[in-house]
């Protein structure tokens, strides 16, 4: 039996370039929940970057569509 990823968590910063609407198609799906925080505390990413965090683990990439 396939038992998927679970719950998958995604938060993003209000100060980054990668926001909630960007995440819209993801979070129609049940097992995903997107979180928008004033600020992750990761210092001075949000401007380097689009990056989110995913059940942890920081994920980032040169441009939104690639992250």
């Amino acid at each position: 039996m396939n038992k998927g990823l679970g719950l998958v968590t995604i938060e993003v910063c209000d100060y980054g370039s990668l926001t909630v609407q960007h995440l819209e198609k993801l979070a129609r799906h049940p097992e995903v929940a997107v979180m928008n925080y004033d600020c992750l505390n990761v210092c001075g990413m949000c401007s380097l970057t689009p990056f989110a965090i995913v059940n942890g683990p920081r994920v980032f990439a040169n441009t939104i569509d690639a992250c």
